[in-house]
């Protein structure tokens, strides 16, 4: 409730207890990770704020298995990891406040928080942004045809089907075929609809190997590769969707009255973007050194804002060391360093980082994301005419990330132009 008799909606000027040493936004995986490390290393006031009623993030709306194997050494379900993750923070004292939202900025290191009956400003000496990434909709894909209700992606139908408890239909068709795609498969299987077929204009899935047999054989959902959905029919809840083979330009028409956007992830950015941060626009997400600063003194960036598409424990593990950078920082800021570029060439799409802090050293390992499938492809890291690093990886495939090891960021030359990061053709 508002405080100091200001009335419900109307801000209110910064008080002493709206002052914290760290102001985390997102209250997901890696904003929590992130947070309860800034805690425990540097014992400042730390606040997660969280705009759904409940912290945790997506996880909390998938029930199937396969979360926490990497940052908690456990195989634990969607809804377990994510109240494992909020009640680490909060024994660790973080202030986490939820049904809240930053909504702009109001001066460098001020946030507008929105909540219920209430806007204040939090003034923070640093500030870590971790707003994560959403599925492309049906609107941003410019999939023409009527407007009918039924059509969904993962994230909305998870809370359907696990939060709200509603029906979603009977016949479903997933658009997709990555790693969230099989996810909503199980999803739809919990709510007793059946998944009739999974469209990809690839040309095979993106996923691993037993996602895609599971699908396959054990639940019998047939994968449609080289396809499109080229129009929704329905007029008050659809009816049926029209495939087109993309090679051919054959169509057919398959009845359902559900369809399911997945994957095809854009970052939550529009507060960095109001930020003035400088943005990386193959991933959507801002530009962020090996240590997750952004091109603004004072403001970290953290999970899938920064590489959209990763699993919740890999954004949780690399937002561990965006933490230790912030808790380092409030200990004194130190110089401003220099930054260097990080360029990808086709058929790469995006590297994260996507500049390099050459005093800081090598730290983690690189993501990398294609945009075809490659075999056994040679990927080969440049800096003029120098070539720092050459690592082979098995395989290359669209919509997953590839990591390849850092050490090549320590002989990066602050004054020796862009990194260039290519496949080696030969």
């Amino acid at each position: 409730a508002p405080t100091g008799g200001h009335r419900p909606g109307e801000s209110r000027p910064v008080s002493p207890d709206d002052n914290v040493d760290v102001l985390v936004v997102g209250g997901g995986p890696a904003g929590l990770a992130a947070a309860a490390v800034v805690r425990r290393v540097s014992g400042g006031r730390v606040m997660v704020v969280e705009r759904d009623d409940t912290a945790g993030g997506v996880p909390r709306h998938s029930s199937h298995t396969g979360f926490g194997i990497r940052d908690l050494h456990r195989l634990m379900t969607g809804p377990a990891y994510a109240r494992r993750i909020v009640e680490r923070a909060t024994a660790l004292g973080v202030d986490v406040v939820t049904a809240t939202m930053a909504t702009g900025w109001s001066a460098p290191g001020e946030a507008q928080l929105t909540g219920p009956g209430s806007v204040r400003t939090v003034r923070a000496r640093a500030i870590i942004l971790a707003t994560g990434a959403r599925e492309r909709p049906r609107t941003a894909r410019l999939v023409p045809g009527d407007r009918p209700a039924g059509v969904l992606t993962t994230g909305e139908l998870q809370q359907r089907v696990h939060i709200h408890h509603l029906d979603v239909g009977s016949r479903a068709l997933v658009v997709g075929a990555e790693h969230v795609s099989y996810s909503a498969i199980l999803t739809l299987r919990d709510a007793g609809v059946r998944t009739v077929g999974m469209v990809t204009a690839l040309d095979r899935h993106q996923t691993v190997a037993v996602f895609a047999a599971t699908a396959a054989v054990g639940l019998r959902v047939p994968l449609w590769t080289g396809t499109a959905v080229s129009a929704i029919r329905g007029r008050d809840r659809v009816e049926a969707v029209e495939l087109t083979e993309l090679r051919s330009g054959a169509t057919r028409v398959v009845d359902v009255d559900t369809v399911v956007f997945t994957g095809n992830w854009i970052p939550d950015h529009e507060l960095a973007r109001r930020a003035g941060l400088t943005m990386v626009r193959a991933s959507g997400g801002p530009e962020v050194d090996q240590l997750g600063h952004t091109s603004a003194a004072g403001v970290w960036a953290a999970g899938n804002l920064v590489h959209p598409g990763e699993t919740a424990d890999v954004a949780a593990r690399r937002a561990r060391r965006v933490g230790a950078a912030v808790a380092a920082w409030l200990g004194g800021p130190g110089a401003t360093r220099r930054r260097v570029p990080v360029v990808v060439e086709a058929p790469l799409q995006w590297v994260s980082p996507g500049v390099v802090t050459p005093e800081l050293g090598a730290v983690g390992r690189v993501i990398v994301r294609s945009d075809a499938f490659l075999a056994r492809p040679v990927i080969v890291i440049e800096q003029g005419t120098r070539r720092l690093a050459r690592h082979r990886l098995a395989r290359a495939v669209p919509n997953r990330s590839h990591r390849i090891p850092g050490d090549w960021m320590a002989q990066v030359d602050p004054d020796g132009g862009p990194v260039r990061v290519r496949v080696d053709a030969r």
